[in-house]
């Protein structure tokens, strides 16, 4: 696309403010817009503590944003207090690209996902990269303690309907399609990289770099 074209060409009836979106999708009620609080209760502790999984969006210092899943043992968040939350680094890449960002631009935000539970909590805050010995032997799995933690000062949490998930089918496994028609990940990282590799060299550099994944 040349410099200057319009990138949404072609569609017509741009929503441009918020009044136009109002009129398509309506206001919602009251307790709706009110159900956002500043700080962890104990619904949402106990949410977190059967939480495996979450996704990490940061901030890159051109203002895009940038996702990462997040995943370990049930309870992996650790809860500090009722403003306060870490995330373990786990081993991978050494790309760390959330740090990168949090080094730039504070602002964090977090969705954790139950597997088999369709609604999800959303918290958003700041965060600090730390190195606490302390605060990350708590958070250790199999022995391994992370390297680095997350620390996150919460300032919005709140729970999101399940309608997306009922959707999606996505605990229903007898929804799900082949996965095995879709690229492998190893393969993808050689075709994107342009490497003249083969994927068992692929995983052969990454064992002697001592890398859980080279992608």
């Amino acid at each position: 696309m040349a410099e200057g074209e319009d990138r949404f060409a072609g569609f017509d009836a741009h929503v441009t403010d918020e009044a136009a979106l109002a009129d398509i999708v309506g206001i919602p009620p009251p307790r709706v817009r009110n159900k956002v609080i500043d700080h962890l209760d104990g619904i949402c502790r106990d949410f977190i503590a059967a939480s495996p999984f979450c996704v990490v969006a940061t901030a890159n210092p051109d203002g895009f944003l940038d996702l990462s899943p997040k995943g370990d043992p049930a309870g992996f968040a650790h809860v500090i207090d009722e403003k306060r939350l870490a995330l373990p680094d786990r081993p991978g890449n050494r790309r760390v690209d959330s740090f990168h960002n949090l080094l730039a631009d504070p602002r964090i935000g977090l969705m954790f996902m139950i597997p088999g539970k369709g609604e999800v909590l959303r918290v958003r805050g700041e965060a600090r990269i730390v190195a606490d010995l302390s605060l990350r032997e708590q958070m250790a799995v199999g022995g391994k303690v992370p390297a680095l933690a997350a620390v996150v000062y919460v300032d919005a949490a709140f729970f999101h309907c399940p309608k997306a998930i009922i959707r999606s089918h996505l605990w229903e496994p007898e929804a799900w399609g082949d996965a095995s028609a879709v690229v492998d990940i190893n393969r993808a990282m050689i075709v994107h990289t342009h490497s003249d590799i083969t994927p068992e060299e692929n995983y052969a550099e990454a064992e002697k770099l001592g890398l859980t994944a080279l992608y």
